[in-house]
C-alpha cells in the first residue's frame, strides 16, 4: 500500500520517537527526507543521521534524536505546513519567522531544501515543508 504523504509520516515518526524518549528512529529513505534531516542537523535539532542499507537494497535513514540536559526533547513541536491537498508557497524574503526567530521553517526551493534563514540569505522562496521549534 502506498503512502499519500511520506513527509508527514517522517515528521510523525520524529514526534512519536521524542514522546517515547527513543534514542533514534528509523525511516524509509528518500532524497527529500535526507535533505530535511540534513537541515535539522545543521540547525542542531537532531544529533545526527546515517543511512542503513538492508537486504534488497532498501535504504533506511536512522535519525538520532536530541534531548537537553534535563531529558526534555530539543524539538518541542514539528508541524507539516504544506500538505498534498493544500500546497503553501512563499515568495523570496517572505518565509515566515517561527516563534519570532527561535524556530525554523524548512523550505523546498530552487536552490534545494533550506531553512528559512538560509533562504532569506540566498533570496529565494519556495514551498514551506514544515515548521520546527
Amino acid at each position: 500500500m502506498s503512502m499519500s504523504d511520506p513527509i508527514s509520516d517522517f515528521l510523525t515518526r520524529i514526534r512519536n520517537g521524542l514522546a517515547a524518549n527513543k534514542r533514534w528512529i528509523d525511516v524509509p529513505s528518500s532524497t527529500l527526507k535526507k535533505r530535511i534531516a540534513l537541515v535539522l542537523k545543521e540547525e542542531k535539532y537532531i544529533k545526527d543521521f546515517l543511512f542503513i542499507t538492508s537486504d534488497g537494497n532498501k535504504e533506511t535513514i536512522r535519525v538520532f534524536l536530541k534531548y537537553d540536559y534535563n531529558g526534555k526533547p530539543v524539538i518541542e513541536n514539528i508541524k507539516r505546513v504544506s500538505k498534498p491537498g493544500l500546497r503553501v508557497y512563499v515568495a523570496s524574503g517572505e518565509a515566515p519567522r517561527v516563534l519570532d526567530g527561535l524556530g525554523i521553517s524548512i523550505l523546498s526551493t530552487s536552490k534545494g531544501v533550506l531553512s528559512n534563514k538560509k533562504a532569506k540569505q540566498l533570496g529565494v522562496g519556495g514551498e514551506i515543508i514544515c515548521e520546527v521549534f
